[in-house]
């Protein structure tokens, strides 16, 4: 069974979400200029196959981590995951998506993005 937050609960991870997702947002800008520099150059001063496994890594170690306590993740450019929930007795998804400093959002759970509101 899908695990269901609370408000308080989902607000409560979010000083650890952020935290993570620097490291996730890290990572992908070490990806991405791996990789042009690759493309641009055969080499990267930021490294080779051996440091993008290291880097894919990492980044699979994050997000397992989240999906494993439940988390929804959405995307991982821009970040942006999911905490289910209920509200007023409706499913809905508590929204933080990368750049936001607090847990402010959510949408029905069946209108995804599009649907997002600020909390009551």
């Amino acid at each position: 069974m899908d695990r269901i937050f609370t408000l308080d609960e989902a607000r409560s991870l979010i000083p650890t979400i952020m935290e993570e997702a620097r490291e996730l947002i890290a990572a992908r800008a070490d990806l991405a200029e791996i990789a042009y520099d690759r493309q641009q150059s055969g080499t990267s001063p930021l490294g080779g196959l051996a440091e993008i496994k290291g880097i894919e890594a990492r980044i699979e170690e994050v997000l397992s981590r989240w999906t494993g306590a439940g988390i929804e993740v959405k995307g991982i450019a821009p970040v942006l995951i999911d905490f289910p929930a209920v509200l007023d007795g409706v499913s809905v998804r508590l929204c933080w998506i990368e750049g936001e400093t607090s847990l402010g959002w959510y949408h029905r759970t069946e209108l995804g993005f599009p649907g997002r509101r600020p909390l009551p």
